[in-house]
């Protein structure tokens, strides 16, 4: 409907929750354009981006980087279709969390009657391996076709390591991007002390790391259109800041 009464940047953050940071920049990547800028230059919206934003929160909300939701709406440009497969995607989510939910009451209920668990019951609605392949497979299908390089060529997965390695990530990035947010400057201790504790892990899970292999991998992150959209979805410029606390450890190191 084109007759709707148009908002402005700060009525759409007022509306959505979304603030007026993160909806500049979903206009500046392309995600959200707005429905047309005024002479003054302020962007203005209509119901029709207001539908597109809900269709975003709706994907970020099942963990969708920005990059890969810019796609899929472009891939599915009806409504409908949209909301229809975000109603799948939300619904297996609810039910994973439903039986991770019971095996949390049921661990509770074990330990306050002082009683074992089955083995197998102790791990329902843990991540599995077809699940893991799945989430991988985005990558994967990136990798092979820029780089030649196969995630899967394996073809098993181990399930616990990669359980370990994404608690780690998530650790890891989060701590850096929250650094990043607050602005603490790339060389701080704090920020030095969280490239340690990242290095040690990825060392003591077999992977040999020292200060200047993580810059070059940081440099790799930030030249990488893939990988530096994955880290810009959690937060503008950690691809970049990531990168400066690495050349700046390893210098000092």
């Amino acid at each position: 409907m084109r007759g709707d009464k148009l908002l402005t940047v700060k009525e759409i953050a007022r509306v959505s929750g979304v603030t007026v940071k993160a909806l500049h920049h979903y206009h500046k990547i392309g995600l959200l354009p707005p429905r047309e800028i005024s002479e003054a230059g302020y962007r203005l919206y209509g119901m029709e981006e207001l539908q597109r934003l809900q269709e975003i929160l709706f994907y970020r909300e099942l963990d969708f980087p920005l990059e890969k939701i810019r796609r899929v709406l472009e891939d599915k440009p009806r409504r409908m279709a949209v909301l229809s497969e975000q109603e799948e995607l939300l619904t297996a989510r609810k039910a994973r969390l439903e039986q991770l939910l019971h095996t949390l009451r049921e661990s509770i209920r074990h330990a306050s009657e002082g009683e074992w668990m089955e083995m197998a019951d102790m791990f329902k609605g843990f991540g599995k391996e077809e699940e893991w392949k799945e989430a991988l497979s985005e990558q994967n299908e990136y990798l092979k076709e820029t780089y030649g390089y196969d995630l899967l060529e394996k073809g098993t997965i181990d399930v616990e390591a990669l359980n370990g390695q994404a608690a780690e990530a998530k650790r890891f990035t989060d701590g850096m991007a929250a650094a990043l947010k607050n602005g603490i400057k790339f060389d701080h201790e704090d920020v030095r002390t969280l490239l340690r504790e990242h290095l040690d892990f990825l060392n003591k899970a077999g992977h040999t790391f020292g200060p200047q292999d993580y810059v070059n991998q940081t440099k790799f992150f930030m030249t990488d259109d893939f990988h530096r959209h994955m880290l810009e979805s959690q937060q503008t410029g950690l691809a970049y800041y990531l990168h400066a606390a690495a050349e700046s450890w390893a210098a000092a190191d």
